[in-house]
Formats: structure tokens, sequence, C-alpha cells
């Protein structure tokens, strides 16, 4: 891969804060930068090599005439700086013609850097990420290549990476090309061993997209999902990637307690920070699935797929945790709405609110209710007529729905927390 241009750095997110502006010297906007360097030293040029970006704010050029600002122009492009980018507002209010004049007539690259952004916070940046790329540059063995997979991964969680055009080239460098039809889905699994990866990696194979997954040291794998347009169909990708986890899930040796949580879906051409979204939402969706009883029964024999939007009801109610308050409140909740089920049930052994919560979160479905609960129809009609005569309304009531179905969720929050 080449070098990073001067381009590919200006669209960096910290430049951008600075608000830059290409005041001349656009052609050479894909000249290679050798490192980024920061100097109000007016006779900067003999101690530069070549293929740099200086930032100044023009402390040294202030006092200086215009022969003398001209001459700091031709010094710096015959040592082959890659561009100049001088802040204004503090030293400089506007850009002196003799810069914009002598740059233009040098072929040199000249920025105006319009807000004031500190320059080590642009240094650190660009020069990481130059770094970064000559590494990517050279051959890896396959251990390091898993470091800088988790890197990627773990800026993309966090919101702290460069900018689109760094992310792209860390991606493609790790052989995770994104096709801009293709939608992204991130996953949060945990299971014995190598079960994780194993899961994921099929499923993978199986919807014939690309996978790029790190290790924390906690256990988790965290990774992001291509899924081809062509298999997602209607566009439901979060459904694609779920299906194909419960049937790599399938595949795995029974027994193994895997739980897998995805986020939402992204197009290939959303912003990198759509990508970091989807990545903290499954981790989000994997720790309560790992900590709340789920709504349903698991998809294979121990084996837990799960999404932040089937989880969506317990994110709202839960929040950062509960709190003596919010315990009380859905208590007031579950008493107020499931009352009499809850006293049935401390009498007569059942599952009539979870029946309840299945049917309400499958749109009141028989049949699938029956199929998920694994009972009859015959069973479920009794279920059902069971719960209406105690709650004394219809269950597909659309007025009674939101209540019931939060009352069914706060229910099992409040059973996990005892």
């Amino acid at each position: 891969m080449a070098a990073l241009t001067l381009r590919e750095i200006l669209s960096f997110d910290v430049l951008g804060d600075a608000a830059p502006e290409i005041l001349c010297g656009g052609k050479g906007l894909d000249r290679p930068v050798r490192w980024v360097h920061s100097s109000e030293i007016y006779e900067i040029g003999p101690l530069l090599s070549g293929g740099e970006l200086l930032l100044t704010t023009g402390l040294g050029l202030a006092g200086a005439d215009a022969g003398a600002r001209r001459h700091y122009v031709r010094e710096l492009a015959e040592r082959g700086v890659a561009g100049i980018a001088v802040e204004l507002g503090r030293t400089l209010t506007e850009m002196p013609y003799e810069l914009v004049d002598e740059s233009r007539r040098r072929g040199l690259p000249l920025v105006a850097l319009r807000a004031v952004v500190p320059f080590i916070r642009i240094a650190e940046a660009a020069n990481t990420a130059i770094v970064t790329q000559s590494l990517t540059d050279r051959p890896h063995p396959a251990h390091d290549r898993d470091g800088r997979v988790s890197a990627l991964l773990v800026e993309l969680a966090e919101g702290t990476a460069l900018s689109q055009s760094d992310v792209l080239a860390r991606a493609r460098a790790l052989d995770f090309a994104v096709d801009r039809t293709h939608r992204l889905v991130g996953a949060a699994a945990t299971g014995p061993g190598a079960a994780a990866v194993a899961v994921l990696d099929r499923a993978a194979e199986l919807l014939g997209g690309r996978l790029l997954r790190a290790a924390g040291a906690d256990g988790v794998v965290a990774a992001l999902v291509s899924v081809p347009a062509r298999v997602s169909g209607s566009g439901d990708a979060v459904r694609a990637v779920q299906g194909a986890v419960v049937a790599a899930a399938g595949e795995a040796p029974a027994g193994a307690a895997l739980t897998v949580a995805l986020g939402p879906a992204a197009p290939g051409e959303a912003a990198w920070s759509r990508w970091g979204e989807s990545l903290r939402e499954a981790r989000t969706a994997l720790t309560l699935a790992l900590s709340v009883p789920a709504a349903e029964p698991q998809c294979c024999d121990g084996a837990l797929v799960t999404s932040s939007r089937a989880l969506a009801l317990e994110r709202q109610l839960v929040g950062d945790g509960l709190t003596p308050a919010s315990r009380d409140r859905l208590a007031q909740l579950v008493s107020r709405a499931l009352g009499p089920l809850l006293e049935w049930e401390a009498a007569h052994p059942s599952d009539l609110v979870r029946t309840l919560e299945v049917h309400l979160r499958n749109g009141c479905s028989p049949t699938r209710t029956a199929a998920i609960l694994h009972v009859g129809r015959q069973s479920l009609y009794q279920r059902l007529e069971r719960i209406e005569s105690l709650l004394g309304l219809p269950v597909g009531e659309a007025d009674a729905h939101a209540e019931l179905l939060l009352a069914c969720c706060a229910q099992r929050l409040l059973r996990a927390g005892d």
C-alpha cells in the first residue's frame, strides 16, 4: 500500500475540526507525507528533510517583510516539504499575500486552518496513522495481524478512529474490503474455549461475507460481519446474520454455553461511526443477555443468539442499572398489570407470564407462539383463555399491548436481580 497522502491527512477528523481551507497547490495533495511537524522558527527549512507537513501559527513570519516571507516558502519548497498549514486567528488574522503567491508559483500546497486545534493533537493523530501505515506495508505474522484487528475494533467501538479513509485503509489491509452494497453488523460473543470464534467464522462462511474479529482479554469476541446484499434480501441483515449464527451454533458440539448478541445493521457506505455504534450496541446487548433470563427459549442446545433490537425493552427499562427507585417503579408496573397472573402462578404451577410475553412479542400469532414454546395449539389456546380470564381483557387488545409487554419484561428483570 502507498504512504498516506496530504489529501488523506487533511481528511482526518482532527484536522476537520480546524476548518482547513486549501488556498493553493491543490494538484499536490496526493504527495506522500513522511511526517507532520510543527514549528514557529523562521529558519526551519534547513532542519527538514522533505516530505513533511509543516504546521505553524505564523509567529516567525509576523514581523518579517514580504521578501523574507517569500524566501521562507521558497526554502521549504526546495527542501521538498509536502505542504504548509498555517493557523489563522491568533498571530495572523489573514494569510499574507506573499505566502499565497509564492506557494502558487512553487506548486506547494498551502492550507489555512481557520479554527484552533492544538498542533500536538494534529501531529499525534497524523503521525500515529503514518507509522501504522508504514507497518501495514510490511509482511506481518498472524499474531501481529490479530493485534491490528483488535486495535481497529477497539477504536471503532470507542469512537477514537482517525477518519473514514484511515479506517477503510486499515480494513483493506486486514482483508476486510467493504462493498458499499453490503451491510455491516457488529457482534459480541462469548463461549467456552474457541467456540465463539468458530461459530462466528462459520456464520460468515455461510453468509458468503467477510469477518473482522478479535478476542478481548475478558474472553468476549468482538466482530464486524459484512453481509452481501444478495443474502440480506429485503435488507434485514441482522436477521440474516442471526440465522447464520443459529445454523453455525447448531453444527457446534452440543452443550456449548454460547451467547451471541448482534448490533444494528449499518450500510457499507456509512460513516465509520455507524460501525462503532453497532459494535457498542452488540456489547451492551451481550451484557444484558448474560444477566437477564431470555424471553424466548434458546435456539439450540446451550446457545443463545439475540440482538440489540430484541432487547430494546430491557435496555430502556434497565438503563445503566437498577436502582432502588427504579425497582420500585417496575414492581408497581408489574403488580398493576400482571397481579392476577402472579397470584395464580403462586398457587398453581404454570407458565402464564412467560406465555403472555412470548405471545405479545410475536404479534399475538398463535402459530408462532406455539412453535417457540414447543406446545400444541390447543394447549396454547387454553393458556391464553386462562390469561384473559384472569386479566379480564383480551391479550390482543391494542390499548393493553404495550403495558402488558413492558410488565412482562420488567418481571423478568426483577426476578433476575433477586
